[in-house]
């Protein structure tokens, strides 16, 4: 089986290599290395060495080029290219970001021509209807909230719509040229070796640095709440469910649970070792609410995240404390 993982470089696609390589893939990672997207080049990759695989190959070129260059069959193609960094790019650089649109349009004319196994598209929960997110009335997400009717609702600035647009685009692709593929919204994913401006690597590395201090400070209110789930949960709900849908349909990536930005540094904290008095830096920006995913899709799939909060933070922080550049 032969895989093209696009944006194989950043978080994510680090994580998805590594578990298709121990599937037996032969793996293609395409990633130009765009400071501030998180992606490192595999040579330096922080938690295991993708060179030593023989069936594992790089090519370090932005995937618009790749698609004009090559007619390459695949199984399977896991589109993760896209320009985001954490809620600062997201909201101070939105035409920067508004560059998925073509990138997302460059993938679905290349496979019309191309014809691989299946597409598995990376969408992302910014995609829903801020209206379900609001603090005045916020609920879990799910994934009929989305239908690409009249009443689409509207998403988190250019970044949301161009996942919008790019799921739209796949269904329009098996409608119209019978390319099959599935979608996944992947709510707060965090791990060990996440780029610290996403901000659960950012709380945990700002717990160690601030130990014994009476004050940690987090972005915006702190009081905004996520859906962390666990990057091997979210790359195990990918490869349980990938055969299970072929229509473009999309499944959420979540655990269900909201926690605040306070909760998530005052546990943080506490597993450390203290109890310090959290408190949010107002000017920060720090994006809807509330943004939780619904689970019964995927649970209807056979897949339900098993990693707790506490857990992935212990993780981390561990991680952070052994690894001599981040701690």
């Amino acid at each position: 089986m032969r895989a093209l993982v696009t944006g194989g470089s950043g978080f994510v696609g680090r994580h998805l290599c590594r578990r298709l390589l121990a599937g037996g893939y032969e793996v293609v990672c395409v990633d130009p290395i765009v400071p501030y997207t998180g992606g490192i080049h595999p040579s330096n990759w922080p938690l295991f060495s993708p060179n030593d695989n023989a069936r594992f190959q790089f090519v370090q070129q932005d995937c618009r080029e790749y698609f004009q260059n090559t007619n390459e069959q695949f199984d399977y193609v896991f589109h993760l290219a896209a320009i985001v960094g954490g809620r600062l790019m997201i909201e101070n650089d939105p035409l920067g970001v508004a560059t998925d649109l073509a990138i997302d349009a460059s993938l679905w004319n290349w496979v019309t021509k191309v014809r691989p196994g299946k597409v598995v598209y990376f969408s992302s929960s910014a995609a829903y209807p801020v209206r379900f997110q609001r603090k005045e009335a916020f609920q879990l997400l799910i994934e009929d909230m989305i239908t690409f009717s009249e009443d689409i609702g509207m998403p988190d600035l250019t970044y949301g719509w161009s996942k919008l647009t790019g799921e739209y685009l796949a269904r329009l692709a098996y409608e119209k040229y019978e390319i099959r593929s599935v979608v996944y919204r992947p709510f707060s994913g965090y791990g060990e070796d996440q780029d610290l401006s996403y901000p659960f690597p950012a709380i945990c590395q700002r717990i160690i640095d601030d130990k014994g201090k009476d004050e940690v400070f987090v972005w915006g209110t702190g009081q905004q709440m996520r859906d962390f789930i666990y990057i091997e949960d979210c790359v195990t709900g990918i490869l349980d469910t990938i055969d299970r849908i072929d229509n473009a349909d999309a499944v959420n990536l979540s655990t269900g649970l909201l926690t605040s930005f306070r909760e998530l540094a005052s546990t943080a904290a506490n597993i450390f070792g203290y109890d310090p008095r959290i408190v949010g830096l107002s000017e920060k920006p720090e994006g809807v609410f509330a943004r939780g995913g619904d689970t019964k899709k995927q649970r209807d799939l056979g897949f339900q995240a098993t990693t707790s909060l506490k857990t992935g933070i212990q993780r981390c922080l561990d991680y952070f404390l052994t690894d001599g550049h981040r701690g």
